[in-house]
């Protein structure tokens, strides 16, 4: 039986749709729906979470401005729940624009603040993110100082050359690029070279329990060696107890992001 997504879900011994095909097609289409009712009606907000220095966890390096969804009764909904079915659409594009916009909004309001958005390699072709982002760095010249792009491993080996080309452009600008979920994808390591990110987000699942596992604990260490190797700056995701803040400490890491040092808000402090 396949449960590919975006394919009929066909049990062909069978003949007939699969009922765990047919409900997957089913969440995707409410999915879908609810994204295009929210951009419809203006229901996206940014949520920020504070990104920490590991040498003084009091110390917030950056913050990381996440999209979210508001559904019809004001009720969060995360990007994890909703960019799976409608990144590769006209409306992933459409939410990259709005969480820049709200980014650039943010910058200018606060001139202390730095930020770093999600975006996807789509993205960088598409003409009303483009004009968003040079229109925001013309309007304020140490916009680009302070804004920092989170581009995953995987969206990254998309169109490698196109984000090198991209990158060769705005961090002329001041602008920094993170790669995000650091480990999770399989980027070839002379793409890691040529790319030359400024920031590396180790991914969430080599950080759970890094203080008790051993295989972890080896991944970490290799990742920020090879990181600092190429003078990246390192951060890791999804820290969650101090045991494994001491140890990440232990191991060099820069900076600590996860639940243990703020959860993400829609109504930050920004200091």
């Amino acid at each position: 039986m396949s449960v590919e997504r975006g394919k009929p879900k066909i049990d062909a011994a069978a003949g007939f749709a699969s009922p765990f095909g047919a409900a997957i097609e089913g969440i995707d289409r409410a999915t879908l729906n609810m994204v295009r009712d929210a951009l419809a009606q203006k229901r996206l907000r940014l949520a920020y979470q504070p990104v920490v220095t590991a040498a003084d966890p009091s110390k917030t390096a950056f913050y990381e401005g996440l999209i979210r969804i508001l559904d019809p009764s004001h009720r969060v909904i995360p990007a994890k729940d909703f960019m799976g079915v409608v990144e590769d659409t006209e409306m992933g594009r459409q939410i990259d624009v709005i969480a820049l916009q709200a980014g650039l909004r943010a910058l200018a309001a606060h001139p202390n603040l730095r930020l770093s958005l999600n975006m996807s390699a789509r993205s960088i072709g598409y003409p009303a993110w483009g004009q968003t982002l040079r229109a925001g760095l013309a309007a304020r010249g140490d916009i680009g100082t302070r804004l920092i792009f989170e581009i995953s491993e995987s969206s990254a080996m998309m169109v490698p050359e196109i984000v090198i080309a991209f990158m060769d452009e705005f961090q002329r600008e001041g602008i920094a690029v993170a790669l995000d979920n650091f480990g999770s994808g399989q980027m070839a390591i002379r793409y890691f070279r040529e790319f030359f990110f400024d920031i590396v987000k180790i991914d969430r699942q080599f950080i759970r329990s890094v203080d008790t596992h051993p295989e972890n604990q080896t991944l970490v260490a290799a990742l920020i060696s090879m990181s600092k190797h190429f003078g990246m700056f390192t951060v890791a995701e999804a820290v969650e107890t101090p045991e494994e803040a001491a140890a990440l400490q232990a191991m060099g890491i820069d900076c600590f992001q996860g639940f243990l040092f703020g959860a993400p808000t829609m109504k930050p402090i920004f200091t």
